[in-house]
C-alpha cells in the first residue's frame, strides 16, 4: 500500500489544522494506521492510532483532548484533527500502515510509511 500524508502548514498557537492520510494499492479497509511525528534530530514520536472495525483509537497523553484519529474507508483516508496547536506541535508529521492487530505505538510496528507533512505552530 501506498500513503501520502497531507494537509502540514503554518499556523498560530491555538489554531487547527487537518491531515490527511491517502491509500493506494491495496484494499485499506484492513489496514490499521498510525500517526507519528518527528523534529529534527528527535526520534519519531507516536501520536494517534486508529484500527480498522469497529475503528479503535487511541492518542497519545501529549495530544488527549486536543487531537482526534478518523478514518473513511470509502476514500481510502484516514484523518488527524489537530485542535487548540502548540508551539511543541511543531513537527513533520507521517501516517504509517499495518496488518497487525493490538494498538501499534512503536515506529517499528508499521510496515508502510508516506512522506511527511510539515507543521509548524508559532507562538
Amino acid at each position: 500500500v501506498q500513503l501520502q500524508a497531507s494537509g502540514g502548514g503554518l499556523v498560530q498557537t491555538g489554531g487547527s489544522l487537518r491531515l490527511s492520510c491517502a491509500a493506494s494499492g491495496r484494499t485499506f479497509s484492513s489496514f490499521v494506521v498510525g500517526w507519528f511525528r518527528q523534529v529534527a534530530g528527535m526520534e519519531r514520536e507516536f501520536v494517534a492510532y486508529i484500527s480498522d472495525w469497529p475503528f479503535i483509537t487511541s492518542v497519545a497523553d501529549s495530544v488527549k483532548g486536543r487531537f482526534t484519529v478518523s478514518r473513511d474507508d470509502a476514500k481510502n483516508t484516514v484523518f488527524l484533527q489537530m485542535n487548540s496547536l502548540k508551539p511543541e506541535d511543531t513537527a513533520v508529521y507521517y501516517c504509517a500502515a499495518a496488518t497487525t492487530s493490538g494498538i501499534l505505538r512503536m515506529p517499528q510496528d508499521y510496515a508502510y510509511w508516506g512522506h511527511g507533512t510539515q507543521v509548524a505552530v508559532s507562538s
